[in-house]
């Protein structure tokens, strides 16, 4: 059922999931469909996490946040995750462009057209690229971590600082990878994209949510929005429950999805895990953050097709420390076309202007140097987008900013981290439930686990984690009352 968010909670439970992330609401949902009783909550006023959107101007104009584009493989995760109605809204997006000072190049994003333009336009072997992309495919979690991206790189493509912006960019955008993060933060994330392409969810994040929301509750998963737990209980060592406001919600397992470190260090407290354990946590790095311009377009205003993700920057090379740095230097523009993101009966144009950035930047502006900074934001995208659409100005209805600020307000992610932590964020996810039986964790950790079909495939992941410890006490039980 659907609480309201004045209704009480009376009911115990299997499992509680705290935060609707699409990590959270498919495992909420793969653990409904094992028969378990599932109570999911969310302290927004809508599912999601960062799958969300938002109107503006009497619902004129709506926006999905940020870019989203993600894997074929999200196509298989839904049909046999959540139903084949979701599954057939997936579509490709054909239409990838990368414009700066090093290369002017259109893609449909597949590893056969990635081929052809490492070939002919960057003049590489195809044994060397074969040999590339042979590497990464076979690359796993349980391989040597010790290789950075700039080593692999290197190995592959010595000195090309040109392929290095190529093929490294877009992931930088998909997962905050840098060149000194691990190998494997990249391989993998890289190699699943370019199996047949980036796709996106045809009818915007608010019709998939919908479905996904449907689905559950067909599904008998109890949720309640607007409901922000205040701790995780724990009890001689075990999980029993979470404390919403003044009520004590009893279940047997509890999975957080919100970020790594607050679930750790503010909703259970270190006193409840190993010193090693939380020495490990500690140490785990958070992710960078981002800034967005959210562009609508005058109703019955058309633009030409200018393609489906636009990878632009003026800096003369690639450089992480360019990308994060306020003085923006490069930008991915997301256009919303009516027929890939219909809105109502006039057809309507939308553009996302999305950056990679640093917390430290905008976390202790005055109020008055952060309403400047975001305004200097918005009217340098609008130039950097004039390039495209010289008459953008004319046709623009609405425009406004987010910043790491903003994210941090709405997801409660320490630092506003767009993607979680780095990669030794996986290893205490993951192994929290050995260290704190009954307590699990799925979200954006590690890199690899990032972006949509990451975040899905670890709440599964995870959700059979929890299946497994729930079999093993009803087991016990069963022999104790034997």
């Amino acid at each position: 059922m659907l609480y309201k968010a004045k209704d009480k909670i009376t009911k115990s439970y299997d499992t509680i999931i705290i935060g609707s992330g699409l990590a959270g609401m498919t495992a909420a949902n793969r653990l409904a469909k094992l028969g378990r009783k599932v109570l999911l909550l969310e302290a927004h006023n809508k599912l999601g996490g960062f799958a969300t959107w938002f109107y503006r101007a009497n619902k004129k104009h709506v926006f999905d946040i940020s870019l989203h584009g993600f894997p074929v493989g999200m196509k298989k995760t839904c049909r046999k995750y959540w139903n084949k109605e979701i599954a057939d809204h997936i579509i490709q997006l054909k239409d990838v462009r990368f414009i700066n000072p090093q290369y002017q190049i259109q893609s449909e994003f597949t590893r056969e057209d990635f081929t052809k333009k490492l070939t002919e336009n960057f003049k590489v072997s195809l044994e060397q690229v074969n040999a590339f992309y042979n590497y990464i495919e076979h690359m796993n979690f349980y391989d040597d971590q010790q290789m950075t991206n700039r080593e692999l790189f290197e190995k592959f493509f010595p000195g090309r600082d040109d392929i290095v912006r190529f093929l490294m960019e877009p992931i930088v955008y998909a997962n905050g990878s840098t060149l000194d993060d691990p190998a494997i933060s990249y391989g993998i994330v890289f190699s699943n994209f370019m199996k047949k392409g980036v796709y996106t969810f045809k009818g915007g994040t608010d019709h998939l949510i919908k479905m996904m929301q449907d689905e559950l509750l067909k599904n008998d998963v109890d949720i309640k929005k607007h409901a922000k737990i205040n701790k995780i209980v724990i009890e001689q060592g075990r999980v029993t429950g979470v404390m919403l406001k003044d009520d004590f919600i009893p279940s047997k397992t509890v999975l957080s999805n919100a970020n790594l470190k607050s679930t750790i260090f503010q909703m259970i407290g270190e006193n409840e895990f190993s010193s090693e354990y939380i020495e490990k946590a500690k140490n785990v790095r958070l992710n960078s953050s981002s800034c967005q311009v959210y562009i609508g377009i005058k109703p019955g205003e058309k633009i030409d097709h200018i393609g489906d993700l636009i990878f632009t920057s003026s800096y003369p090379k690639f450089d992480t420390k360019a990308l994060l740095a306020k003085n923006i230097t490069s930008r991915t523009f997301s256009v919303y076309y009516p027929e890939g993101r219909p809105y109502d009966k006039t057809p309507k144009y939308a553009i996302v202007s999305s950056t990679n950035a640093n917390w430290e930047d905008w976390a202790n502006l005055s109020d008055e140097d952060y309403e400047s900074e975001k305004e200097t934001m918005i009217q340098e995208t609008i130039k950097a987008l004039e390039n495209f659409i010289p008459d953008i100005r004319d046709k623009i209805d609405f425009i406004d900013a987010a910043t790491p600020r903003t994210i941090k307000k709405y997801t409660h992610h320490q630092n506003g981290a767009s993607f979680g932590t780095k990669f030794e964020g996986l290893e205490v996810s993951m192994n929290m439930h050995q260290e704190l039986p009954g307590m699990f964790h799925a979200g954006s950790v590690g890199i690899i686990m990032s972006g949509w079909l990451g975040a899905a495939n670890y709440g599964v992941i995870q959700a059979n984690e929890v299946e497994s410890y729930l079999y093993k006490n009803d087991q016990q039980h069963m022999q104790v009352l034997v």
